[in-house]
């Protein structure tokens, strides 16, 4: 099982500074992220199963590409990083 911090640096293309501490790190997101694509990184970190994830979250396998893919292509917005990095 990995943390947040290192969930989010698998995802990162180009990080130049070390990521907030786990709290203040979930603090940020919330604010920066749905509650959908939060609980989706969550569950990334927890090592949760694709299709017990899909079933949470009440995605079908399409729907749950999409939603991964605009994650992933959030977290390396400069404006996110700025506000997830120390």
């Amino acid at each position: 099982m990995s943390t947040l911090k290192q969930e989010i640096e698998k995802h990162i293309k180009k990080l130049v500074n070390p990521l907030k501490d786990e709290d203040e790190l979930l603090e940020s997101l919330k604010i920066k992220l749905t509650k959908k694509e939060l609980k989706l990184l969550k569950a990334w970190a927890e090592g949760t199963d694709i299709k017990e994830v899909q079933t949470q979250l009440n995605l079908d396998e399409e729907r749950y590409g999409e939603l991964s893919a605009k994650l992933i292509k959030k977290l390396n917005q400069e404006k996110i990083k700025q506000a997830i990095c120390i």
